[in-house]
């Protein structure tokens, strides 16, 4: 009797549909970990940080078993480098799956990807996403959430990065969402960095400035009092604008 073969299925290689079939499994195996007993960075993590034959010998064993912190990492990078460029029903689709991730997930990593990948997703639902992730624990995370808000438009993003300035208490958070304002010309924009130029920290009043540059396109010199002034509607000459200067911005 003659064997038949039964013909393969056709799939369209794109690295969308990829990345669907592979972070689908991922995806299951997150939800499991988050409902059981959560995947998260571990007491081993600094070893495996500072030792890369021991991460990889447990990478190995990990995937034996399942799949890894290494292999979701790299899902969830590639789906957060890849977001924007998707249809908006692929974007809503993956939407749940972060939602879930933010607010379930017990590994910082994996809440700081799911907080960037959401930051991308046009739709305006997930702004609701990176706001969570500014009131993370973690503080990777939370400054992840200020970049995220500093690549959108809108007033929205910038009065919640205005907020963050206001009350956080930890100052590389409260820097980061200084340098995200610097991509926001609005009043709100302005206002928040002009309260900062009075602060006592010379490294945040200089960070002011320098955000100030680009939240209003205007160079005022590098003194505090003077900027203040010009935003008061006082006389102020502006100046040139050194390389110097531009260096430091963008750092």
């Amino acid at each position: 009797m003659s064997k038949v073969v039964m013909p393969r299925p056709i799939y369209n290689r794109t690295k969308t549909d990829s990345l669907t079939r592979r972070f689908t499994l991922g995806a299951l195996v997150m939800s499991t970990f988050a409902a059981v007993a959560g995947c998260q960075d571990g007491p081993l993590y600094a070893l495996k940080v500072a030792n890369p034959y021991y991460s990889m010998k447990e990478w190995k064993k990990d995937e034996a078993i399942g799949v890894t912190d290494h292999e979701r990492r790299k899902v969830l990078t590639q789906l957060a480098d890849t977001i924007a460029t998707m249809p908006a029903n692929r974007q809503q689709y993956w939407s749940g799956h972060l939602k879930q991730l933010i607010e379930n997930e017990q590994s910082p990593e994996m809440r700081r990807l799911a907080v960037r990948a959401a930051g991308a997703i046009q739709d305006p639902s997930a702004l609701a996403m990176v706001e969570k992730g500014l009131d993370d624990e973690s503080v990777k995370v939370r400054m992840e959430a200020c970049e995220a808000l500093g690549r959108r438009k809108g007033d929205d993003a910038a009065r919640m990065l205005a907020a963050t300035i206001g009350t956080e208490t930890n100052q590389d958070v409260r820097h980061t969402a200084m340098t995200a304002l610097a991509g926001h010309k609005s009043p709100i924009a302005v206002d928040s960095l002009r309260t900062a130029l009075s602060d006592r920290n010379p490294a945040t009043r200089s960070l002011a400035i320098a955000s100030l540059r680009g939240a209003t396109g205007k160079n005022y010199g590098s003194d505090p009092e003077v900027w203040i002034a010009a935003l008061d509607g006082k006389p102020a000459a502006q100046v040139e604008t050194r390389i110097a200067d531009r260096v430091r911005d963008l750092f």
